[in-house]
């Protein structure tokens, strides 16, 4: 595997991993509150553990987005 090749796998996972984020992220804002409600009944919860649960769950992806997509790509970008 050359530096090329790996720089460019790193590019589109960055690229399809912020795509989903940002589509998650939409679907979150637009259908937060049926979506809580139907979450909330499935895993016993309230529907404001659900909406916290969605944003910790933003969180954490975009912080592994970040540190094992971004930042391997921008560090074979600067090599």
């Amino acid at each position: 595997m050359t530096q090329e090749f790996l720089t460019t796998v790193f590019g589109w996972m960055t690229v399809l991993n912020l795509a989903l984020l940002v589509f998650t992220t939409l679907m979150i804002v637009v259908s937060q509150d049926w979506a809580a409600k139907i979450h909330g009944r499935m895993f016993q919860m309230e529907p404001g553990d659900a909406k916290k649960a969605y944003f910790r769950y933003l969180a954490n992806y975009k912080i592994l987005t970040i540190v094992f997509c971004l930042m391997p790509w921008l560090a074979l970008k600067l090599a």
